[in-house]
């Protein structure tokens, strides 16, 4: 199981760095893509929350959870996004889908380790800025920055679990620009590829308490410093001529110099709580704190781009009707709903960009022990089309597997 579990890692840490964009949106433009949620479909399913923490579930959002297992579990999801863009003029629609994350938690007493793959930004867009009728230019991007991490997590008691991960992200970044004249035979064309890397750490709290016979009270921060991120820059320059068909054809070509640089990523800070009664209900709420005015963009010189402090809103929670029934499948589905609302950090042209979204899912039981079949469905929205801004409304539907089973089991002979 193991060696499988290792081969699959690697497949798709391969797969994810090439291949991974997963978006379509035009403000993946800047910086350096937009932020992919980081964690799994049961927390997307509840608005995104990372308070919920237990003994059977991965929760990649804060390295304290897996000081809590007890069974060792493996989990992989991914995510169909079906997506509109308009603004005042015009509109376009399109889907993609995206790896969101596969990862392993092994527990070992009080302590437990996990290590796994999240993608954490993604690029892709295509933009076209036209100047009167003798000029075109065309914008494309594609690529993104993922995560490998380690985390260990310790159970310091009955109440407080403590853990941190660490990260090795990694990613690479193409942007394409074309100029094209009506009264010039041949086009230009700019390619800018960026690899990125850098190591980073988060570190985690969780602390429950029983307020009453049946009613536990959760808390939980996650705190992640900021880090400085290597962008090692190649650029091309070249003359090429396009067909009917959209293929481009290289006339003539050059490799241009351009410095590498480090870019400061913002620190984040995430602060949530919530009451419930276990394997019954749940509800939490959460507000993340992200440092992204000092967040420097050295990928793009834009004048009218600027990035300040930014906040989330997270409200959610579950009902699992009853969780040991032996007569009612449907007893034992597990019902997750949930809301946020998010600044993303970005102004363009003095005017921010926030995102909000609805979702809800259900836990299907599968197999034996405790794994499930997880799928959700989330309808958001960003931007505006007020001030000739862009507005986007998406709809996901993610599928997540949950699995559980018993490593290093004793062996008894009769």
């Amino acid at each position: 199981m193991i060696k499988k579990i290792l081969v699959i890692v690697l497949v798709v840490v391969a797969t994810t760095s090439n291949a991974q964009e997963g978006t379509s949106s035009p403000y993946s433009f800047y910086g350096i893509g937009i932020q992919k949620f980081k964690g799994t479909v049961e927390n997307r399913s509840m608005g995104g929350l990372s308070v919920l923490t237990d003994s059977i579930h991965l929760n990649l959002q804060n390295p304290a959870s897996f000081g809590e297992l007890r069974l060792t579990a493996y989990t992989v999801g991914a995510t169909y996004n079906n997506y509109k863009i308009n603004n005042t003029n015009e509109s376009s629609s399109g889907d993609n889908a995206s790896l969101d994350y596969l990862a392993v938690g092994i527990p070992a007493g009080k302590f437990g380790f996990g290590f796994g793959i999240v993608p954490l930004t993604s690029v892709g867009y295509e933009l076209n800025d036209t100047n009167g009728i003798d000029e075109e230019r065309q914008f494309t991007g594609k690529g993104g920055l993922n995560k490998v991490f380690l985390a260990t997590g310790v159970k310091v008691n009955k109440n407080l679990s403590i853990g941190v991960d660490f990260n090795y992200n990694f990613g690479n970044i193409e942007n394409k620009a074309i100029l094209r004249r009506s009264n010039v035979q041949f086009d230009t064309r700019e390619i800018t590829s960026s690899d990125l890397s850098a190591f980073s750490l988060s570190l985690g709290v969780v602390y429950k308490t029983m307020i009453t016979e049946k009613l536990q009270l959760s808390a939980s921060i996650v705190s992640t410093p900021s880090f400085e991120l290597t962008s090692e820059n190649t650029r091309e320059l070249a003359t090429i001529v396009i067909n009917d068909n959209g293929q481009e054809g290289i006339v003539e070509r050059q490799d241009v110099a351009v410095d590498d640089q480090d870019i400061d990523l913002p620190a984040e800070f995430k602060f949530g709580s919530g009451i419930g009664e276990n394997k019954k209900w749940f509800v939490g709420a959460e507000y993340v704190y992200l440092d992204s005015g000092k967040f420097t963009n050295a990928l793009f010189n834009e004048d009218n781009i600027e990035y300040k402090s930014a906040s989330k809103f997270k409200l959610g929670g579950y009902y699992l009707p009853k969780y040991n029934s032996l007569t009612s499948y449907v007893s034992r589905i597990v019902y997750r709903a949930g809301f946020r609302y998010e600044e993303t950090g970005l102004l363009i042209d003095g005017n921010s960009i926030d995102e909000f979204g609805m979702s809800f899912g259900v836990g299907l039981p599968v197999g034996r022990l405790f794994s499930n079949l997880n799928i959700g469905f989330e309808y958001g929205q960003r931007g505006t089309t007020d001030f000739g801004l862009i507005k986007e409304e998406f709809f996901n539907v993610s599928i997540g597997l949950s699995l559980n089973d018993k490593w290093f089991r004793k062996i008894k002979f009769n």
